[in-house]
């Protein structure tokens, strides 16, 4: 009889460890998902900067925008505000959260 109970009693402490457990592993893949959303929006942030400065980098002759007296700073501008747009595109969405 009292092992009956015992073997009872283990049966619900392994259903509570159980699901303790999973509770933990999902708690876990939440952080996980939130981390890995940030930083996907970092890259989504960054990958049209990267692109315009790989373009300009390439050093060739002839890019009639660089003989634009203030071509320097509207490129920068340009970038800050494709930069700045798309943050506030991810803000304005939630996924900063």
């Amino acid at each position: 009889n009292e092992l009956n109970q015992m073997q009872r009693w283990l049966e619900r402490l392994e259903g509570r460890l159980n699901g303790l457990s999973q509770h933990y592993n999902l708690s876990l893949q939440n952080s996980t998902n939130n981390r890995l959303r940030i930083l996907t929006v970092i890259s989504a942030i960054f990958m049209p900067l990267t692109l315009i400065a790989g373009i300009y980098g390439m050093n060739f002759p002839n890019m009639p925008e660089l003989q634009i007296p203030y071509g320097y700073f509207i490129l920068l501008g340009l970038m800050a505000v494709i930069g700045g747009g798309l943050g506030i595109f991810f803000y304005v969405r939630g996924w900063f959260d």
